[in-house]
């Protein structure tokens, strides 16, 4: 039976740019968006804003959903359901890390992440980072409604 693990992501926008965060993971520097587990009796719009201050300093609330996506990781052979939210900021705040697993944060344009990831040691931290910016360019986008969480005490 599959059991996948449950994950939220933030595409945060500000003037053109994209907040990233850096980890190092499989021996290069990875470049993702501010994201993580969902713990228990959290739910996912709790869990995204959760993360997005833990690696990044910055309390925001979800305006929209971009998507679900599906992802069998295969490194580690996990499967993945990774909720992606977006955020846009009118003043690209300066990023303040409290997650000892997070290097950095960095406001990139597009062309400036392709750079970072074109680097030797360094990478998109999956196919997901990618993607999902590219649905963001895309307009896609999803209201928050669709979401529907019931008391799971």
């Amino acid at each position: 039976m599959l059991n996948p693990r449950i994950t939220m992501a933030c595409v945060v926008h500000c003037q053109d740019k994209f907040l990233f965060v850096e980890e190092f993971e499989y021996g290069k520097m990875t470049l993702n968006q501010p994201a993580g587990h969902l713990e228990e009796n959290e739910t996912l719009l709790e869990g995204a804003k959760r993360e997005l201050f833990e690696e990044t300093g910055i309390e925001a609330d979800m305006q929209a959903l971009l998507g679900v996506y599906q992802w069998h990781a295969p490194r580690s052979g996990k499967d993945y359901f990774r909720f992606v939210f977006i955020v846009e900021l009118d003043e690209c705040v300066e990023p303040h890390p409290h997650d000892s697993d997070i290097s950095g944060a960095l406001w990139l344009t597009v062309d400036e992440f392709q750079h970072y990831i074109a680097q030797e040691g360094n990478a998109a931290r999956n196919p997901l980072v990618w993607q999902t910016v590219q649905d963001y360019l895309a307009g896609k986008r999803y209201p928050l409604a669709v979401l529907q969480s019931f008391n799971f005490q």
